[in-house]
Formats: C-alpha cells, sequence, structure tokens
C-alpha cells in the first residue's frame, strides 16, 4: 500500500528532486489561479489541473516538466494526464512549498 501511495505522489522522485531543478525544467503549477495568486515558485506558470488537456501544446519541447500542486494529489493526476499525452520527462514535485524548499 505505501508503495502505491508513494508512486501516486511521486515520493520516489523527491529524491532527485533538487538536482532536477538545477537543469532546464519547465516549472507547472496545477492548482487555482486563487491559490496561484497567494504563492508558488519563482517562474512557474499557473496551469490548472482541470486546464492540463486543452493547453497540452504548452509542454511542446520541453524535456523537464515539474509539475506541482497543494500536497501532490493533483500533480499527480496532472502528470498522468501528460504521460498519458506522450510526454515524458514528467516530475510530480509534490507540494509547491517542496519545490520552493528545493530551488534554494
Amino acid at each position: 500500500m505505501m508503495d502505491f501511495i508513494k508512486k501516486i505522489l511521486g515520493k520516489g522522485e523527491q529524491e532527485t528532486l533538487k538536482e532536477i531543478l538545477k537543469g532546464d525544467v519547465f516549472l507547472v503549477d496545477a492548482r487555482s489561479p486563487d491559490e496561484f495568486a497567494s504563492g508558488t515558485v519563482v517562474g512557474a506558470v499557473n496551469i490548472p489541473l482541470g486546464l492540463i488537456t486543452d493547453q497540452l501544446t504548452r509542454f511542446d519541447a520541453k524535456k523537464r516538466i515539474v509539475v506541482f500542486c497543494r500536497s501532490g494529489m493533483r500533480s499527480a493526476q496532472a502528470k498522468g494526464i501528460l504521460e498519458k499525452a506522450g510526454y515524458s520527462g514528467v516530475v510530480n514535485g509534490g507540494a509547491w512549498q517542496k519545490v520552493q524548499s528545493e530551488i534554494k
């Protein structure tokens, strides 16, 4: 059961998140615009989970994509949507505060 939860939340990727964030990465906040406005990771774009499929072209030519949200659940779903659409190099960063702390 814990492996399933870790997979959903992307915990296996958390170990390398700091290294991933050092490279050229497209940072995507999957929260609502109001949540995004209240604080986010520097350099991130806001593409709410419900709009990911409508905005897939924004992910074209991106080699590394880190999606995040409040807790990691929406970003896990966003990661699944992107992978199903054929994008690779997608990482679930989990909570936006975690991503922000790894950048510092």
